[in-house]
């Protein structure tokens, strides 16, 4: 494109890995106009609709991320969904650069027996249940006394907190008045989580693990016969200071007495338990079967053909997510990634394909916490920068910045705005007040866009 033409960037993606882009790219020697398009009607994405509503710590990033949108530079376009209501073909005609950074919302794949039984559960669904992501329904059928949850990182803990946890502890909370309801009548008692490494391993965060012990009238059960330690255990342990700290928590709930666990709900860790099958009756789930497995030297393990079962009326998968096809780009099916070298996406040759890049879950898979994304995003932007640089952006034919709103309008498109997501969050902290709640998220779709509709009326 021409040195003097002022650059146009569309990002596809509103929410942590899409504003640190668009904010980096921002502060770049770069004349540039910057559209974040989001296919839900509120920004914020995997902090808004993936973060367990107990901790406020994490969510507080979405300050930082508000400030960036609050300086009205960047343009948010929500309620606009990449493959249905715009495509790369069109969003070519408007802007100069596309970056991708939908992030990974689908389960993992658990190819175990018994998976598809009625009961068993992808945690990444109940997740959004629990968020009140509005494209989920209102309920949830809470109606198991015994839970196993697949899985042994933070996801994993979070469902299992939130099963166990009683509903009045999260009334300070933005959690929504459906899910309160549905919680308040859940009749869990027990949730056992599963992990097939030992402690040394697992992918808890030391103040999540921490955490989940002060959890009131909750106990949490460790097993001594699943604390083994090979040479691969410790040297994890000597090299990382969070996993000496995850493994001492761990170890100190070892040394409680029997006589101490006197809760009325109980989430008990267990290791070295590879899940082998899901067990059901007339459909529904009944139990799950695990495989006894050993530690052989490096921290991996292999299993020992012991097997054990436990009785339990659901099943939550939280073994990781995956990342969905885009229309009309290449995708990785086995990394769930959009192939790409450092944020440059690839074709199926293996060749950049100019002016389209990557950042986010999508760009290196569901690895990291959300703070990552920020090197994630500076990494892909160098090179769109450099890109630029070298004359190696194609140039948009319609560069004016109103035209892709007039697309928007002329068919009907109900996009979202800025302005609509202030209303809506004043609206939302209204309803929590009066009530000792933070705010109470709103869920309808239909209720977002109109509040929206309306500001950009007004606007």
């Amino acid at each position: 494109m021409p040195s003097n033409t002022r650059l146009r960037v569309a990002i596809v993606g509103a929410g942590p890995a899409g504003i640190y882009a668009a904010d980096i790219l921002s502060k770049t020697d770069l004349d540039v106009d910057i559209d974040l398009f989001e296919r839900l009607p509120a920004p914020f994405g995997l902090v808004r609709y993936g973060v367990a509503p107990d901790h406020p710590r994490i969510k507080a990033i979405i300050v930082a991320l508000y400030k960036v949108l609050q300086r009205g530079d960047i343009r948010l376009i929500g309620n606009v969904d990449f493959g249905a209501d715009v495509d790369l073909a069109e969003l070519r005609e408007y802007y100069d650069a596309i970056i991708f950074s939908t992030g990974a919302i689908k389960d993992a794949d658990l190819p175990i027996p018994g998976v598809e039984l009625d009961g068993s559960y992808g945690a990444a669904d109940f997740v959004s249940w629990y968020d009140g992501h509005p494209d989920v329904p209102r309920t949830w059928p809470l109606e198991a006394e015994k839970v196993a949850v697949l899985g042994v990182g933070n996801v994993a803990l979070d469902v299992a907190r939130i099963l166990a946890k009683h509903v009045e502890d999260l009334m300070p909370t933005e959690v929504p008045d459906n899910v309160v309801e549905g919680l308040r009548a859940s009749p869990v008692t027990d949730v056992h989580v599963f992990g097939r490494r030992g402690p040394a391993q697992v992918k808890f965060t030391p103040l999540e693990l921490r955490e989940l012990g002060h959890v009131p009238d909750v106990d949490i059960v460790v097993y001594p016969e699943d604390f083994d330690f090979d040479d691969g255990s410790e040297e994890a342990i000597r090299s990382s200071n969070q996993t000496k700290q995850v493994v001492k928590t761990l170890t100190d709930w070892t040394l409680r007495e029997e006589s101490e666990l006197t809760a009325s709900r109980r989430i008990h860790l267990h290791f070295l338990h590879r899940p082998a099958e899901i067990l059901g009756a007339d459909g529904k789930v009944t139990g799950i079967r695990t495989e006894r497995t050993e530690l052989t030297g490096d921290g991996s393990v292999r299993g020992t053909g012991e097997f054990a079962e436990f009785d339990v009326q659901a099943v939550y998968r939280a073994v990781g997510y995956f990342g969905s096809p885009l229309a009309g780009l290449p995708f990785d099916e086995v990394a769930g990634v959009i192939p790409n070298d450092g944020g440059r996406v690839l074709d199926n040759h293996g060749r950049h394909i100019p002016g389209t890049y990557a950042t986010g879950w999508i760009k290196r898979g569901p690895v990291g916490l959300i703070g990552h994304t920020k090197s994630d995003a500076n990494e892909t932007i160098r090179h769109l920068v450099d890109d630029v640089a070298a004359g190696a952006v194609p140039s948009a034919p319609k560069r004016d910045p109103r035209a892709i709103l007039d697309r928007l309008e002329a068919d009907g498109v109900p996009f979202t705005t800025w302005q609509g997501w202030e209303l809506l969050d004043a609206y939302e902290r209204s309803l929590g007040e009066g009530q000792g709640r933070e705010r109470i998220k709103v869920v309808p779709r239909e209720h977002m866009t109109e509040i929206s509709r309306r500001a950009h009326a007004r606007a």
